[in-house]
Order: structure tokens, then sequence, then C-alpha cells
């Protein structure tokens, strides 16, 4: 089961990550995506084991294509504001009544 579409109530903006060049990181063109945003300020390991602190959760759908150090821009009450991927996590209950997504953490 997918995550309902009554809970992706906000539009954001990817820009995914290709990988770096000569001239810096590369980007795919921006798409827009509907999701779940949710602020809300707590501490995570990045993969390579450093802890930073995250600022926004994202819940997108589970083919939404987000990778790490992709740039998201989210709009909310409290403005617009461009963002890094610190985590981009599939959860797939593989057949499961469960609400199938991806969960991105920004910085």
């Amino acid at each position: 089961m997918v995550i309902p579409a009554i809970l992706l109530t906000s539009t954001v903006t990817i820009e995914a990550y290709l990988g770096d060049s000569a001239y810096g990181p590369q980007y795919a063109p921006p798409v827009t995506a509907r999701a779940y945003v949710e602020e809300k300020t707590k501490t995570i390991r990045k993969p390579g084991g450093e802890e930073v602190v995250a600022s926004t959760s994202v819940w997108l759908l589970p083919d939404q294509a987000c990778p790490v150090e992709s740039r998201v821009t989210v709009t909310t009450r409290s403005g617009t504001r461009t963002a890094s991927v610190i985590t981009s996590d599939l959860f797939d209950g593989a057949g499961l009544p469960t609400p199938d997504h991806r969960a991105v953490t920004l910085a």
C-alpha cells in the first residue's frame, strides 16, 4: 500500500544529485513532487557516521528519486528554503498493509 495521497499536502522541488565533476556537484533538472513535510530539529548520523542536525523530514512516494546530497526546496509556514538531503530511506512493506514511502531528511 502506497502512502495515502491525502497525507501529501505539500509540494517540494527536487534537484537529484548526479555526482561531482571538475566544476563541482551536478544536479538533474528540478522536478516537483507531492510530499508530507515535518519541520522538526533532531540530531542524526550521516551514512559516514558524522553527527549532524536535521531540521526537516519529507515523505515522498516510494518511486520518487531523491538520492543523498540532492537539493530540495520546501515551502512551509516559516518560508521557503533549499536544503541538502542527509538521508534518503525507502520504507517498503513488501505487500503488507503499511504506508510505503521514501523518507528524506534535510539539513
